[in-house]
Parts: structure tokens; C-alpha cells; sequence
């Protein structure tokens, strides 16, 4: 029988192990992945820690996963799929089909959504299998280290400017040049908004205006980053990429007349906004989750067509505890990205 590695924890909070599995054939609807990368996520420390709802151990994380078909179950064929075919499989790792936004066309939002790593094991591995509807065809010029990223990272920082209210001339501000704000300031720019990009301290400033930043703010500087906002006309919208809440709070008076504050940056702490910052202004806040499927191969396209890459760091299977860590810490600018080649 043949056999793959999974880099799995065995309980909430444990290292990473390396151990070998026998390769197991799809069933329906479902494809199997030879994975050759997979990014590690900072939402990825929630698996690990044993911070979601309904985690089984063993857990094999990663949900930013690209690889080639090598096994097709029944009906997936009849689909459009092809063994050979590259593919990338994000936090979206398919949906139930029947709970009512299911029903709605809204399978993002799905009650039931299949998220790798929590419904399945994930994508730090050899291999994985997945549902049919969570596939996303690569285009031939990203790199399996690139394509990965943009399953989670980058599809929800290209949907949560391509869903928000601006519209090509607008001001808009990314808070955070990291993990996710790094790519949502290349994708504000080749969507032709007029680009802030938002930081902690001055030495982002080179690296921002290379992503295509036409503006930066210091947050750490004299004025705050509403009077800064404000001072370059006001955001229409700001996306919110850090997981901050007073850093995501503070850009609030930033926001022009039916400015909108997009969320994606996540974490548990409460928000400090007042609804008088909102109601006269006609403002709103909003949360974004992620992406389709087909999200992702929109997003993928796009990054193909302009350009736009994740900046990352890789390192072979065998080393995920060292990339780990590394990524959590913040060591890593901007992607650790697993590799099995």
C-alpha cells in the first residue's frame, strides 16, 4: 500500500510530528491532491492551539494548499477535472449545498462550511483530499508557491476590495503591510484606487510605495491616522487587515462622507466605535470572510495579469515546526509557504 507524510499535532497546543499514512482513494465527488506547497496562515495558530469548535486530534492543519490532481472520484470528472490538472484548495474547502445561504448562492457564508484542516485534514502533507466544488484552477503562470497563498491571503483581501463601495479613483487605505495587507495594497492599485498604505513606523514606507502605494501613514507619527485620512480628502474605504481592534477603531474618523471599514484582520477583542462616529457621516463597518472556489480562481487570474505575488519564504515539509514558528512570530516577511518537492 502506498503511503504519504501528513505533518500533523496530536492535542491542542503540541508540536508538529511527521508521520506516514496510507494513500486512500476519493469518493465521490471528491478529488485527491499531490500537494507541492501549502501556506502556513496565521489563522493556522487556531487549529494548532485547539481554539475552534469541534477540532479532532490528530489535526493536520493548512488550508492554503496547491497541488495536482492525481485520483478522481466518481462524478468529478464529469465536472470539467482531469488528473494532471493544478489546483488550489483555500479556507474554502467546499460548502453543504442545503443550509438556506447555500441556498441563497452565498457559499462562503455557508452554516456548514468545509474549512481544511477542521471539516478534513489539511494541506500540511503529501496529499489531500477534498470536494469537487472546493478545486480552483491555476493559471500556468503562478508557481505552486504563489498560487497557495492566494487561495485564503490573497482571495480575501482581492473580494474584500472588489465587494466594498469604492470605486477606480477613490482614496483607499489598507491598514497593515503584512501577511494580507502586503497583497491588499498591490490589489487597491491595479484596481486604480488612489492608495494609502497604513503602518507602524517609517521603514515600511519604501517597501509600500514599491507595492504601489501612491500615499503612506506613519501610525506612529504626529497626527492620527483619521486626521491623516482626512487630510488627503478621507477614505472611502479602509480595509482593516491587521488584528488590532484600537488600531482598527482608530481609522474610523478617517472615512469620508458613507465611507465604508472593511474588516478582515481577525481577533476576539471589542471594537471602540461609537454609533455617532457613524450615523451623521453615514458610515459603515463591515466584516469580509473569504472566497468562493471560483473567488480564488478570479483572484489567481488577476494577480496572473498584473503581476501581483504574495512575498514569501519556503521550506520543505520536514521543517514545519522551525516555519512555523517563524510565521507566528512575525520573523517571516510575508508567507511561509511549505513545499514537497
Amino acid at each position: 500500500m502506498a503511503t504519504y507524510r501528513v505533518a500533523q499535532i496530536s492535542a491542542a497546543g503540541g508540536s508538529f510530528e511527521l508521520v506516514e499514512r496510507e494513500l486512500s482513494e476519493p469518493g465521490p465527488g471528491h478529488a485527491r491532491i499531490a500537494v507541492d506547497a501549502c501556506g502556513i496562515c496565521h489563522s493556522d495558530a487556531a487549529f494548532v492551539e485547539g481554539g475552534l469548535p469541534g477540532l479532532t486530534f490528530p489535526l493536520v492543519p493548512g488550508h492554503e494548499i496547491a497541488g495536482r490532481l492525481d485520483a478522481l472520484g466518481e462524478g468529478v470528472a464529469e465536472r470539467g477535472w482531469q488528473v494532471g490538472d493544478r489546483v488550489v484548495v483555500g479556507w474554502f474547502g467546499g460548502s453543504c449545498g442545503y443550509c438556506k445561504p447555500c441556498r441563497q448562492g452565498d457559499f462562503i457564508v455557508c452554516e456548514n462550511l468545509k474549512v481544511p484542516g477542521w471539516a478534513y485534514d489539511g494541506g500540511f502533507a503529501e496529499s489531500v483530499v477534498a470536494p469537487v466544488d472546493a478545486l480552483a484552477r491555476v493559471p500556468d503562470t503562478l508557481a505552486p508557491a504563489d498560487a497557495g497563498p492566494l487561495g485564503c491571503a490573497g482571495v480575501t483581501t482581492f473580494n474584500g476590495l472588489r465587494r466594498s463601495s469604492a470605486e477606480p479613483g477613490d482614496l483607499v487605505a489598507v491598514l497593515g503591510v503584512g501577511g494580507l495587507g502586503h497583497l491588499g495594497v498591490q490589489y487597491a492599485a491595479a484596481m486604480g484606487f488612489e492608495t494609502v498604505a497604513i503602518a507602524r513606523g517609517a521603514d515600511k514606507a519604501d517597501l509600500a510605495r514599491r507595492l504601489g502605494a501612491h500615499h503612506y501613514v506613519d501610525s506612529t507619527a504626529g497626527a492620527t491616522v483619521a486626521d491623516a485620512l482626512q487630510a488627503l480628502g478621507g477614505a472611502k474605504v479602509v480595509l482593516a487587515t491587521v488584528g488590532n481592534s484600537d488600531a482598527i477603531a482608530a481609522t474610523a474618523d478617517g472615512l469620508s462622507r458613507r465611507g465604508e471599514l472593511v474588516v478582515i484582520g481577525a481577533t476576539a477583542d471589542p471594537m471602540a466605535i461609537s454609533p455617532l462616529q457613524l450615523i451623521f457621516p453615514a458610515r459603515a463597518v463591515r466584516g469580509h470572510p473569504s472566497g468562493t472556489s471560483q473567488d480564488i480562481e478570479d483572484t489567481m487570474r488577476f494577480s496572473a495579469l498584473h503581476g501581483i505575488r504574495p512575498m514569501t519564504e519556503t521550506a520543505p515539509l520536514a521543517d514545519v515546526g522551525e516555519a512555523y514558528s517563524r510565521m507566528m512570530s512575525g520573523a517571516a516577511r510575508f508567507r511561509m509557504v511549505l513545499t514537497t518537492g
